[in-house]
C-alpha cells in the first residue's frame, strides 16, 4: 500500500470540491472493497476523502417513495422496520451478503461501488482487462468457475458481487447522484455496465459525482419476495447464482412479478423476458419453468462455470417457488 493523504469532511457539497480537485483520489465510506484493493495494489488513490460524517444515513418513506441515504450501513437498512415491512426482498439480499461485522460498517453506496471478486482482477501478476485494459482476461480459458454466463465480452467474463444490488434493481430503485451543478438521477438498472469494450468501467458515476441516495417507488410484492443464494459455504462467500424474486398474486394470478439475478453477469441481471412471460399468468410450476428457460436465452459458459446453465434456471423455480409459497 502506497502512502495516500487522507482527509474528512462532513458535508456534502466539501466532499464534491475535495474529489473535482483530484483525479487521483477516491472517497472513503466503509472501506470494506477499496482498503483490500488498496492493500492488494489494485488501486493506489493518493487521496482518501472521508465522507463518513456527511448525513446522508436516512431511511424514510417519502409520498410514495422509500428514501435510502447513500451512508446508511447495510445492517441499518436491513433491520430498519420499514424496509423489512415494504421492501423484505432488500432486507434478505443485505442479510444473505458477507459477515455480520462488515455489513455493520459497509455503506450502501460503498456496496454498489464495489468491484468484482475475480482473482485474476485482484492478483497484480496476471492478466486483467478490467485493472489494465489491453492485458488480456486471464479467466478466458482459465479459471472461470465465479464466472458470467450473462453479457459477457472477448475483453471480460467477470462478475458483480453484490446481493443488494440484485434486490435494488429488481425494485425499480432510482439512484441519485450529485456533483458541484446539481443532483442527476438514474434508473439503478442503468447505474451499472456491461463489460463491453471497456471493462475498466464499472458504472456510469462521473469523476466528479458521489452518490446521495436512493428512491425506491412503493409496490404490492411485499409479501411474496424470497432472495435465493446459492453458494459454497452458508456463511461470508459470494453467490455463484443468485435470485431474487418478488411476486404480486391475486387467486393465484400474477398481476406483478420482478426477477433478478447476480453471480451471473458484469451487472445486476434483470430477468425482463421472464417477468413479462408470467405478468398475467397462473402462479403454476409450468410457468414457473417456462420463465426459467427464457430466462437462459443467449446464457453462455466458459468451462469450469458451465454448471450455472443448469443451476441458474433451477434456482428460478425454487425462488419463484418459495415466494408463492408465502401467500
Amino acid at each position: 500500500m502506497i502512502n495516500f493523504q487522507y482527509l474528512r469532511t462532513t458535508t456534502s457539497k466539501s466532499a464534491l470540491n475535495l474529489i473535482s480537485k483530484d483525479k487521483n483520489s477516491k472517497f472513503l465510506a466503509g472501506g470494506t472493497n477499496l482498503i483490500d484493493l488498496m492493500k492488494r495494489g489494485v488501486t493506489s488513490p493518493e487521496k482518501l476523502i472521508d465522507i463518513n460524517h456527511v448525513p446522508l444515513k436516512q431511511i424514510e418513506a417519502v409520498g410514495d417513495q422509500i428514501i435510502i441515504g447513500a451512508l446508511a450501513s447495510n445492517t441499518a437498512v436491513a433491520e430498519h422496520a420499514l424496509i423489512k415491512e415494504k421492501l423484505p426482498l432488500l432486507a434478505m439480499a443485505l442479510n444473505a451478503g458477507a459477515s455480520a461485522q462488515l455489513r455493520n460498517v459497509a455503506t450502501v453506496g460503498g456496496n454498489m461501488m464495489q468491484r468484482t471478486r475475480c482473482g485474476y482482477f485482484y492478483d497484480t501478476e496476471m492478466p486483467c482487462n478490467k485493472r489494465q485494459p489491453g492485458s488480456g482476461c486471464g479467466a478466458i480459458g482459465g479459471f472461470n468457475r465465479m464466472h458470467a454466463i450473462f453479457g459477457t465480452s472477448d475483453q471480460c467474463i467477470a462478475v458483480h458481487p453484490s446481493d443488494m444490488c440484485i434486490a435494488l434493481v429488481a425494485l425499480d430503485a432510482t439512484v441519485v447522484l450529485s456533483n458541484a451543478k446539481g443532483e442527476r438521477k438514474v434508473l439503478f438498472k442503468d447505474f451499472h455496465r456491461l463489460p463491453g469494450d471497456t471493462p475498466q468501467l464499472d458504472n456510469n458515476l462521473k469523476a466528479d459525482e458521489m452518490i446521495v441516495r436512493l428512491e425506491i417507488p412503493n409496490n404490492n410484492l411485499n409479501k411474496n419476495s424470497y432472495y435465493l443464494k446459492v453458494r459454497d459455504r452458508a456463511s461470508y462467500a459470494f453467490a455463484l447464482v443468485s435470485v431474487g424474486a418478488a411476486l404480486e398474486l391475486s387467486d393465484n394470478k400474477i398481476k406483478d412479478v420482478r426477477l433478478a439475478m447476480g453471480g451471473v453477469a458484469h451487472k445486476p441481471w434483470r430477468l425482463t423476458a421472464a417477468e413479462n412471460f408470467l405478468k398475467g399468468k397462473e402462479a403454476s410450476a409450468e410457468n414457473f419453468e417456462q420463465a426459467a428457460k427464457l430466462a437462459m436465452t443467449d446464457a453462455k459458459g466458459f468451462g469450469e462455470n458451465n454448471f450455472k446453465l443448469q443451476m441458474a434456471p433451477n434456482s428460478i423455480i425454487e425462488a419463484l417457488t418459495v415466494a408463492k409459497s408465502k401467500a
